[in-house]
């Protein structure tokens, strides 16, 4: 049985927190929304704390998990809930600092092999695809079909709009991801509920 999967929300490059804080609200306001990826233009720790500082409080107000990308210490002095990472290369750190506390998420997966070494280490999900992946919407969408019925890890299927949400849905994935095709609709709230609503409208299905 296909369970109903929930929303992973990537944000575009943030540079103005200020300037993104209606965006965020708007979308993890309109559904239910597990988790917010924040990423940001710059690398420089001061000004990502900053950014995460501002921004993290809005989505777990409502009850989303916060992660930032691949720093592991940044996490913790930010108050984020975990850390997302790209590729295999700090996963250990990221375990030893952030494990049990803390989620620790991994993306851009080489191959199936290292998925597989991947989903051994302890790591809470598993990601497919991703805003800066150049793997087509057919193989996210067969990966995650592949991951979602062998392994126990969570996996999370990167959507390349919100209108094909729900057919990744249907892969038994337990998140799909959204950024493409979201942050700039005119109205954000609005596409939210609507990919949410095909969601769960698989959980009906499966029913």
């Amino acid at each position: 049985m296909i369970e109903r999967p929930r929303l992973f929300l990537i944000t575009p490059r943030i540079d103005d927190a200020a300037a993104f804080v209606a965006k965020l609200e708007a979308a993890v306001g309109a559904a239910d929304v597990a988790c917010v990826l924040l990423r940001t233009a710059t690398r420089d720790a001061g000004a990502v704390k900053a950014i995460v500082r501002t921004l993290a409080p809005i989505a777990q107000k409502r009850g989303a998990a916060v992660l930032v990308e691949d720093d592991a210490r940044l996490a913790v002095r930010a108050e984020a809930d975990g850390v997302h990472l790209a590729g295999e290369a700090a996963l250990e750190d990221a375990l030893g600092a952030l494990k049990p506390d803390r989620i620790v998420g991994i993306g851009a997966l080489a191959d199936r092999d290292a998925a597989m070494r991947a989903g051994e280490t302890g790591v809470d999900y598993l990601m497919f695809g991703g805003p800066d992946d150049p793997a087509a919407p057919d193989e996210v969408a067969a990966l995650s079909a592949w991951w979602a019925e062998i392994f126990n890890v969570p996996c999370v299927a990167y959507a390349h709009g919100p209108e094909v949400a729900g057919a990744l849905a249907m892969t038994g994935v337990e998140f799909v991801a959204l950024c493409d095709g979201l942050w700039e609709a005119q109205d954000i709230a609005k596409a939210v509920r609507a990919a949410d609503l095909a969601l769960a409208q698989v959980g009906e299905t499966a029913e």
